[in-house]
């Protein structure tokens, strides 16, 4: 029986150029932790990855973060942060508050029942990341780190240049 090819990643083939089948890999990789990631939050927290990364973001921003500033960080539009925002304050998870610097500006961060949701997300998100990587050792997993490092300078130094 011939096994059928799931991903671009596994068809890939000899011909490939290596920086293609790296390339891919890096995606069916990332893809499939990132999937196994957004089914277990939904199981276990009837949520999902961005409302769990807005609310990691509020998380490091204890005193709360203009909707501007999210999406910069979320790098998604204003748009998916508002209504993301919006959900989240109807739970009683986020609240928006005036800016004390800026009284035209509003401030969302995380209400007390909020941290504590997260912090139980958080910890059981960061359990299933380490549980992706654990066939790799401490040694290759830095020496990876180091290498991805190296290309995403490399890579944005190109979008520089090309800018």
């Amino acid at each position: 029986m011939v096994s059928r090819a799931t991903d671009a990643e596994t068809r890939a083939d000899r011909a490939d150029h290596t920086a293609i089948r790296l390339w891919l890999r890096m995606l069916a990789t990332n893809r499939l932790v990132e999937t196994r990631t957004r089914r277990l939050l939904q199981e276990r927290h009837a949520t999902t990855l961005p409302r769990f990364d807005l609310m990691a973001q509020l998380e490091r921003a204890p005193k709360g973060l203009k909707m501007g500033e999210l999406s910069r960080r979320m790098m998604v539009t204003g748009g998916n942060v508002t209504g993301i925002t919006d959900m989240l304050e109807e739970e009683g998870l986020v609240e928006r508050v005036a800016d004390p610097a800026d009284r035209r500006a509003t401030l969302v961060r995380l209400t007390a029942a909020g941290r504590r949701s997260f912090a139980a997300m958080a910890q059981e998100h960061e359990g299933w990341i380490v549980e992706s990587f654990k066939e790799l050792t401490g040694r290759e997993m830095a020496t990876m780190a180091s290498l991805l490092a190296r290309l995403k300078t490399h890579v944005r130094s190109l979008e520089e240049r090309d800018a």
